[in-house]
């Protein structure tokens, strides 16, 4: 059901940007690749997609996309600072038009003190204009975490191409 579900908001947003000639790059800490992985499903993906950078680790997220360190410091990766500095690093290195990141906690451990499990942060920006940042807590085991974190973020992604 995910599966269709997931496949089903990468085609639409694909088509929205292909629509608009634009050109999307991912940002992905929690969900390790499966939001590029959705959208490279998708038969003429690469006629939209830039790049994608797995950033699982605070210092991939230093190095690839230029998370400052003191933000990391400060608010902890999985927070909604460091996922809006994702989405901004990844759309300059990108040279995209859309970027998309993700940061979370999928389980089963790693839950900390007003973070638990399920905790996710997804941002979307959009080259001029501001990024939009969503606070998720889905429930489910970490696969679930991860999956409703894809059809999340694509359903943003989507509705920020939409809106402009």
């Amino acid at each position: 059901m995910l599966e269709h579900t997931m496949r089903t908001e990468a085609a639409a947003l694909l088509a929205a940007l292909q629509a608009e000639g634009l050109w999307v790059t991912t940002a992905e800490s929690c969900t390790g690749g499966m939001i590029a992985a959705a959208l490279t499903a998708i038969p003429g993906s690469s006629a939209s997609i830039a790049e994608a950078y797995v950033t699982y680790s605070n210092g991939a997220k230093q190095r690839l996309i230029g998370v400052p360190e003191e933000l990391l410091a400060a608010h902890g990766a999985v927070s909604e600072q460091v996922a809006r500095a994702m989405a901004e690093g990844a759309l300059e290195k990108a040279g995209a038009d859309l970027a998309i990141a993700c940061t979370g906690i999928a389980g089963p451990g790693g839950a900390v003190p007003g973070k638990p499990v399920g905790t996710v942060f997804i941002a979307v920006k959009r080259r001029g204009a501001p990024a939009q940042v969503l606070l998720n807590t889905f429930s489910g085991c970490r696969d679930a975490v991860r999956a409703a974190t894809v059809v999340a973020a694509l359903r943003l992604g989507l509705a920020q191409v939409s809106t402009v």
